[in-house]
């Protein structure tokens, strides 16, 4: 780590612009408990500036063939692909989790810079000759102009990257606003955009936290916001964002539940348990958080799920054989750490205490071991509660419509799974069970990029969702239908 505090810069019109501001955000290297960054609020007038040149550059981005914009995104991707090793690298450093998890984000970016490539075959209008005699009509999906990109601090890289290159290739501009505690990531990728050859402007990264957003939300030159965060930001975000007459897609929390049926194949089972619930220390949104069992395989599974986590290895992320890394902040540590008092108070029986996990070379960082509950019942807040943390609540139901019943019970959608060998059950979870993102046998239900990254209830607020598919093509283009007689 340097000895020197870099506070970072804006990027909008092609350059790097120093933010005028006093106020500022410290970011860390989680391992080690130190500030390695400062990312400043940006001052309203700076982000209306940044966006009136975003809204320059669109209408010029516009104009430009659908097959050169597509050019400019497939060399990003190559230069993505290129960089994956020192981009890995950073997201480790500011956020925390495992180089391997970290490379992992990156691929899961370039593949949607890859599928939106594919926009130009999706943009395709419609058209009726003869719709009434001697007149024809026409659709056309046209672009709509700045979009702004509001991202969270647990995917630094991978959620901009669910919206960007979509807008981009629809021939719209986009300013993205990354998390004020991990902004390394997308000031490291601006040097791409340079170099993929993207007009100034098309792409801009502005810093800050809160008072940038509202900035954000109330300039009238943004036509829409992507948006993943907490429920009551998420909510906060959508409905600010509608009422000045934004197009809006708000991702939110999450209580994952995962369904572990009595014949489930366990080898698979327990490492993708394990995956699930405490890879990215349990801080992301498709996390498990609750797992269910049944009166016949309760003692097993929670066995070998415990004998499993007790193996995980924690430490800095950069170092060879590390499992886990470190929470994002201190205040977040402890946090979490106060769901599991809540939990002991609430009267599950804690099976796997992480809270005092220590690693001997990073005596500051803020880690936290993997953590279980047994006995949870679902009133239980641990049960209820998006925790965002390494922490397992262990549900047991009589069978499987008790755990649909339960499962649909939370105010959350955003994902479940089931481990079972038996075609029958699965189907009815898929039918039953009421979340956006299932999986069969398969802990982390992470759609690709050329799927939309679904969620239901609490966990979205909006009509179209993130990454891929229509979902993108509809929230990006607006469009205009010509009737014409000759």
């Amino acid at each position: 780590m340097s000895a020197l505090i870099e506070v970072l810069k804006n990027y909008y019109a092609g350059r790097l612009v120093e933010v005028d501001s006093k106020e500022s955000h410290p970011v860390y290297n989680p391992a080690f408990g130190k500030v390695i960054a400062h990312a400043p609020e940006t001052p309203k007038e700076q982000v209306d500036e940044a966006i009136e040149n975003a809204k320059k550059a669109q209408e010029e981005w516009a104009a430009i063939s659908v097959t050169e914009r597509i050019k400019r995104l497939f060399v990003l991707e190559t230069l993505l692909r290129e960089k994956a090793d020192e981009l890995a690298r950073v997201i480790t450093i500011e956020h925390g989790k495992t180089f391997e998890e970290a490379k992992g984000e990156v691929v899961r970016a370039y593949e949607n810079v890859e599928a939106s490539c594919a926009a130009v075959y999706h943009m395709m209008g419609k058209n009726n000759l003869e719709i009434s005699r001697g007149i024809d009509e026409e659709l056309y999906r046209v672009p709509v102009g700045v979009f702004a990109v509001i991202s969270p601090f647990n995917f630094p890289l991978m959620v901009p990257f669910w919206f960007l290159p979509y807008a981009v290739a629809l021939g719209n501009s986009v300013v993205v606003k990354p998390s004020e505690k991990t902004p390394l990531s997308m000031n490291f990728v601006t040097k791409l955009f340079d170099e993929a050859g993207f007009p100034p402007g098309v792409i801009s990264v502005i810093n800050g936290a809160a008072k940038t957003v509202d900035a954000i939300l109330e300039n009238k030159l943004v036509a829409g916001v992507s948006f993943v965060g907490s429920t009551p930001v998420a909510e906060y975000v959508y409905k600010k964002g509608c009422a000045n007459h934004k197009r809006v897609q708000a991702g939110a929390s999450a209580k994952n539940f995962e369904v572990v049926m009595p014949d489930a194949d366990l080898s698979l089972a327990i490492p993708s348990l394990i995956s699930s619930f405490f890879g990215n220390a349990g801080e992301r949104c498709l996390a498990g958080s609750v797992l269910v069992t049944f009166p016949e395989n309760h003692d097993e599974v929670l066995k070998r799920f415990t004998e499993a986590a007790k193996k995980l290895r924690l430490g800095y992320g950069l170092e060879p054989d590390v499992d886990m890394g470190p929470l994002i902040r201190r205040e977040h540590l402890e946090r979490v750490r106060s769901y599991v008092e809540l939990g002991v108070s609430e009267g599950a029986k804690l099976v796997l205490d992480g809270r005092n996990a220590k690693v001997e070379r990073y005596q500051n960082g803020f880690f936290m071991g993997p953590t279980i509950f047994d006995q949870v019942e679902p009133d239980m807040r641990i049960a209820k509660e998006e925790i965002f943390g390494p922490v397992a609540s262990v549900i047991t139901c009589k069978n499987l419509e008790h755990a649909i019943e339960v499962i649909n019970s939370s105010r959350y959608g955003n994902a479940s799974t089931i481990f079972t060998t038996s075609g029958s059950a699965a189907r009815k979870f898929v039918k039953s069970v009421q979340a956006g993102n299932i999986g069969v046998n398969v802990g982390v239900a992470a759609p690709i990029a050329f799927y939309p990254f679904a969620g239901l209830k609490d966990s979205f607020f909006g009509d179209l969702h993130a990454q891929g598919g229509d979902d993108m093509i509809y929230f990006f283009t607006e469009r205009k239908v010509v009737i014409s007689r000759w």
